[in-house]
């Protein structure tokens, strides 16, 4: 009678199929929570800061959990995720307007915001490299002039901020108030400016590259909730007279 032998395999496939459910498991949660932490990050640490001012929130309390606000957010992290648009570069923030690369007489200048500790930062005219500094938007007015310089700076989560790091300098400018001071420093001499709106757009919404030259006016842009590009986050002040 003959014998027959079977050798064992050395692969486990019981294991295997174990290492990949769980592979997967993580990979989901990953992406739950990339998706739905903008939910918390924004009751975390945006809702009783905004909730004392008069200003629309970038997620109303009551359509926290709204279906429409669940779609819109989905499509804005997956959108996000995947896309891979470089938003350190500020001619990728609204891609349906033109950035105007213009030959500027001062091609930087110093911006300090001493309530959130920012001193003297600097805000360049003629590149778009957020990480490097901040951006005065192409074709927007350069202070003290007349019009609106549109400024635009990262965010990040508020624990990570750092006001040397360009990548997170404006991780705190939600705590603006109106009537708290922004300061310019153009070629030695000082520019005082008041918070007088703190509002949310959309990111599609291009109205605050719109100039009114009856003033002077800072229009502060970084993306909110943290850790998102879901909505814009409007921080506008006005030259102070002497």
């Amino acid at each position: 009678m003959a014998k027959y032998y079977y050798r064992k395999s050395s692969l486990n496939f019981k294991k295997i199929t174990k290492f990949i459910s769980l592979l997967v498991l993580v990979a989901g949660l990953i992406i739950a929570t990339y998706v739905f932490f903008p939910l918390i990050s924004y009751q975390i640490y945006f809702a009783s800061e905004f909730s004392s001012q008069e200003i629309t929130a970038p997620i109303p309390k009551a359509t926290v959990l709204n279906d429409s606000t669940i779609a819109s957010l989905l499509n804005s992290a997956s959108s996000s995720f995947f896309s891979g648009i470089d938003y350190s570069n500020a001619e990728n923030w609204f891609p349906n307007v033109k950035f105007q690369k213009l030959t500027q007489k001062v091609e930087n200048y110093g911006l300090s915001i001493p309530k959130l500790g920012i001193e003297n930062a600097v805000v360049s005219t003629t590149d778009t490299d957020l990480a490097k500094h901040l951006i005065n938007y192409g074709g927007t007015a350069i202070p003290p002039n007349k019009g609106t310089a549109v400024i635009f700076g990262h965010s990040t989560l508020p624990q990570l901020y750092n006001a040397k790091d360009y990548k997170t300098i404006f991780a705190n400018i939600h705590k603006l108030k109106i009537g708290d001071q922004i300061q310019t420093n153009i070629a030695g001499v000082s520019y005082n400016y008041k918070v007088v709106n703190v509002f949310i757009v959309d990111p599609s919404d291009t109205s605050i590259l719109e100039q009114n030259y009856n003033d002077s006016y800072l229009a502060l842009v970084t993306c909110t909730p943290p850790g998102t590009i879901w909505k814009r986050l409007i921080i506008r002040a006005k030259l102070e007279k002497i």
